[in-house]
């Protein structure tokens, strides 16, 4: 089994990237309620600053930053799956190996992590989250996908009230390779 090391620098801001097991499913949308019970469960016991998040029917993307002593995005990531995979019916083949291991078979086991160097990092990622409902073939405009941040970051001025409407747009700044 790979030992992945992970980036550990306390109060960063990290993307973060965490899939269904199934990769065909909607179960994130068609439970959209009891995935947003499970992060005001989790923000309620660990504290991190939501700066991005967009669900998707199979993964979601998520910004956070850390407080200065906190390293632990790890733990929230695992708190949010775990969240939600309580309010959900069993249904799913559970392989022995997870059985062992007391998971659920909805969830990857891994998650995607990537420390925010920088601004333009930061820009970049911000951008890559919002417009990824387009990416996925789901809308044509970000902000007609209602399970983003982006309706509310529109409002706070963050982004201009037509921001992603059109694909010329020199305000979007987005690499797929992220």
């Amino acid at each position: 089994m790979r030992n992945y090391i992970r980036d550990k620098t306390q109060g960063g801001c990290y993307f973060l990237t965490f899939n269904l097991l199934d990769r065909k499913s909607s179960l994130l949308l068609i439970h959209i309620d009891k995935f947003r019970d499970a992060y005001a469960k989790t923000i309620q016991h660990h504290q991190f600053k939501l700066d991005a998040m967009v669900v998707l029917p199979d993964h979601v993307h998520i910004m956070i930053t850390l407080p200065p002593n906190s390293d632990n995005y790890a733990v929230i990531v695992a708190s949010i799956k775990s969240q939600f995979s309580r309010q959900i019916t069993k249904t799913e083949a559970i392989t022995p190996s997870r059985q062992a291991k007391r998971e659920r078979g909805i969830w990857q086991r891994r998650f995607w992590e990537h420390r925010i160097r920088d601004d333009a990092d930061y820009r970049q990622h911000m951008d890559y989250i919002h417009h990824n409902p387009i990416k996925h073939g789901y809308v044509t405009n970000p902000q007609n996908w209602q399970y983003s941040t982006l309706h509310k970051l529109i409002k706070k001025g963050v982004y201009p009230s037509d921001w992603g409407t059109d694909e010329n747009d020199k305000n979007i700044n987005i690499r797929y390779d992220v």
